[in-house]
């Protein structure tokens, strides 16, 4: 009973979260009633397949970049790792993975006689390759970072942190007790936690075999990576947030989709027709939602997301939901390609080199396409320094690498997330909006990943905090890190 209770917990992710900010029976009502008069009469076309395959292919994978990527042990993995796109019960079902380490694989079999497999590909790390392949549809390509070894730079570009005392108006006590508040109890699982101040490190910790550049399963942090990405390339000029999304699908026409913009896909508000597990009126009991199909079907997910149909107007009703992401990560690629860039180097070369970030894998689906709406690792130190470029308005070493008014932008509330009266939700950011999910305040915003990954950015107190996990002690981990957030808070002060 208890493992059925605690997988359908963990299966809803964040959507019980979600539903919670619709604290009353008459607000999750009119939550519904407003998205009901304003769908659309567009078919539903579930995604195609075995849902026991699906999430047998994503438990390939996860186990996959965690023996290769993170270098955990395969058991502890498969008992602790990753549950969104393979819940615990349904790897009772399928044989236990078969870790081939001579060709870097991950095979698992089902009743069936299927066998699904995950390979690691290097630089673009584990993919699911579709049943009966053992290869991808792309050239796996290196990505070379052109940062200097970190053991010789400063933080934050490098690892040497400064040897002075922390400044006296920090309560250095409580600092540690915050940390010591985030790795209790055990069973909550903490990984690794790292606390900024004003851009200095002023503490972290790792669990049992984690250190500083460990790369940890980040799950939808991916998402605000994504969003970064997209910045970057409207400062390029290359495009403008309200401009319509040039997806090539949706050129035809009197297409109605043509009419979504770029906002809309950062608000989580493109109103494309999907089933994802954190919709207000999710039914676990139907067909295999697609926001999962898009990290396990081992198909163009670029192309999936783009040809759903709308099921509401752009921009009216928001929704969480991997299409968007998905779709932003699409722009991104065609910005590059057109421009005769190379992609898979483009996140390291724009992004990852300006900020000091080393341990970054970010995975693909079978045909080359960045999936970081939740499949992409890296080590806490490496988040905690995207949280401080948000945290300096997108300003690192006094360049500009975000536009100005963008971090603006993606810590405000989405429109049609004010229009639900949720107001939770910026532009692939989480909202601490009225200190409604953490007991910091209400300025803070932050990534969030399934299983507890965490980098929270609190403005008003030059903080970055960051929590990874391991996605079985989710729930208790959370409440720990709360605990934690409520000692940092009180032990520097207030920004003036």
């Amino acid at each position: 009973m208890r493992r059925a209770l605690a997988f359908f917990i963990i299966i809803l992710g964040l959507g019980a979260t979600l539903r919670a900010q619709s604290d009353t029976a008459s607000r999750r009502q009119a939550l519904l009633a407003r998205a009901k008069a304003l769908e659309l009469s567009t078919p539903y076309v579930p995604p195609p397949g075995d849902p026991l395959e699906h999430h047998t292919a994503g438990y390939a994978k996860i186990m996959c970049s965690a023996v290769f990527i993170t270098g955990l042990d395969p058991d502890f993995a498969a008992e602790n790792i990753g549950y969104f796109t393979s819940p615990y019960a349904e790897r009772a079902k399928v044989a236990k993975p078969v870790i081939d380490r001579a060709h870097k694989a991950v095979h698992i079999m089902l009743p069936n006689g299927v066998t699904r497999t995950a390979k690691y590909f290097g630089d673009q790390g584990c993919v699911t390759l579709p049943v009966g392949k053992d290869s991808v549809n792309f050239t796996p390509t290196k990505v070379m970072s052109q940062l200097p070894d970190p053991s010789t730079e400063p933080w934050p570009m490098g690892d040497v942190l400064p040897r002075d005392p922390l400044p006296k108006e920090i309560d250095t006590a409580n600092v540690k007790h915050a940390i010591d508040a985030a790795f209790e109890p055990d069973s909550g699982m903490t990984a690794a936690f790292v606390v900024t101040w004003r851009g200095r490190l002023i503490g972290e910790r790792y669990g049992e075999a984690i250190t500083m550049h460990t790369p940890l399963e980040s799950w939808s942090m991916g998402k605000s990576v994504t969003a970064t990405l997209m910045g970057i390339l409207i400062k390029q000029g290359v495009y403008d947030l309200w401009q319509p999304a040039p997806v090539p699908e949706w050129q035809g026409r009197d297409d109605p989709r043509a009419k979504i913009r770029i906002a809309d896909l950062l608000h989580m508000s493109s109103g494309l027709r999907i089933r994802a597990p954190q919709d207000p009126d999710y039914d676990p009991s139907g067909p295999y939602p697609d926001h999962l199909y898009l990290y396990t079907g081992a198909v163009n997910s670029f192309h999936y997301a783009a040809t759903r149909p709308l099921q509401w107007p752009p921009g009216a009703v928001g929704r969480y939901r991997n299409t968007d992401v998905v779709l932003i990560n699409y722009l991104v690629r065609l910005a590059v390609e057109k421009r005769g860039q190379e992609y898979f180097s483009f996140p390291q070369r724009t992004l990852f080199d300006k900020i000091g970030i080393r341990t970054m894998v970010m995975e693909t689906d079978p045909y080359g396409n960045f999936l970081t709406q939740g499949y992409e690792l890296a080590s806490a130190r490496d988040w905690a320094r995207l949280g401080n470029l948000y945290l300096q308005d997108g300003l690192w070493n006094g360049k500009r690498i975000l536009p100005e008014g963008y971090v603006h932008f993606v810590s405000t509330v989405a429109p049609a997330w004010v229009a639900d009266k949720r107001p939770i939700y910026g532009a692939f950011f989480w909202l601490n909006t009225d200190s409604r999910i953490f007991p910091v305040p209400g300025d803070a915003y932050f990534m969030w990943g399934a299983g507890g990954q965490y980098t929270i950015i609190i403005p008003s107190h030059d903080l970055v905090v960051v929590r990874l996990g391991h996605y079985r002690g989710e729930a208790v981990g959370t409440a720990s890190l709360a605990r934690a957030l409520t000692l940092l808070v009180q032990a520097v002060p207030r920004r003036r």
